[in-house]
């Protein structure tokens, strides 16, 4: 597994939310995950996510999985 630095997936959670007109619980009930579960999600501090959850969250928010995650580019050493 790659060194947690390596992380660099930027989670558009709020983006989303905001133009759909969902709060995070509304969007917690319709997809059956905990609200914690899915502030972890929304903050960047997940380290994993199921497909399934993914896609549920793609169909409760009618979008793709790169509308809700993005790879940053990495940053050259030095």
């Amino acid at each position: 597994m790659p060194p947690e630095e390596d992380h660099r997936v930027e989670v558009h959670l709020d983006r989303l939310l905001e133009e759909r007109g969902l709060t995070l619980t509304e969007l917690a009930d319709r997809v059956g995950l905990t609200l914690a579960n899915l502030s972890v999600l929304k903050n960047g501090r997940a380290r994993a996510i199921r497909f399934s959850t993914l896609t549920a969250l793609c169909d409760a928010l009618g979008c793709r999985p790169g509308d809700l995650l993005t790879v940053l580019p990495r940053t050259p050493p030095g």
